[in-house]
């Protein structure tokens, strides 16, 4: 399937239209590069009526990264979503009893199943798993939100919503 992303101009229909035009391209990459094929691999033993199990493990991974806080925002964010559906291969998204089912029936072992996939799949696309060791790796944990120095480039003092950082005697301003 080829993806054609363009701007809309008013009183022309076309053919698809959805406000997840970047989780679109982002999961239509994701097709491409069988990014989560690992889920393929679990052994649920679930009955299929319209969705495999794995496909509804599918859309609840869908869901995460379409911003639904809870599987109760499916039914009103992603099931009129029809184009963005197409894109992942499916007629339309399951209602969010049927994903809710589907979480409620993992055994445990299901679950660690699930562990190891997720583990395949990050292990798979990590940059960090990709490093030369020989150097050095360079996290930054600092939460204060302010400049880690004068000369450090693209450095600013960071945005915290409702939080100050309080000027102490280690900070130099």
């Amino acid at each position: 399937m080829s993806i054609e992303l363009g701007l809309l101009k008013a009183g022309i229909e076309t053919e698809t239209n959805t406000r997840y035009a970047p989780l679109a391209a982002l999961l239509a990459g994701y097709q491409r590069e069988k990014r989560f094929s690992p889920l393929e691999m679990l052994d649920m033993g679930m009955k299929t009526v319209r969705y495999s199990p794995v496909n509804k493990l599918y859309q609840v991974v869908i869901s995460i990264l379409a911003n639904c806080a809870y599987l109760s925002e499916v039914n009103c964010r992603l099931r009129p979503e029809a184009g963005l559906a197409q894109v992942c291969g499916l007629e339309a998204f399951a209602e969010q009893s049927t994903l809710s089912r589907s979480l409620d029936g993992l055994t445990l072992m299901n679950i660690e199943q699930l562990r190891q996939a997720g583990t395949q799949m990050w292990q798979r696309h990590s940059q960090a798993m990709r490093h030369d060791w020989r150097g050095f790796l360079w996290l930054d944990y600092d939460l204060s939100g302010l400049p880690s120095g004068k000369k450090a480039q693209g450095s600013v003092k960071g945005y915290f919503s409702g939080k100050k950082t309080s000027r102490d005697g280690n900070w130099r301003g």
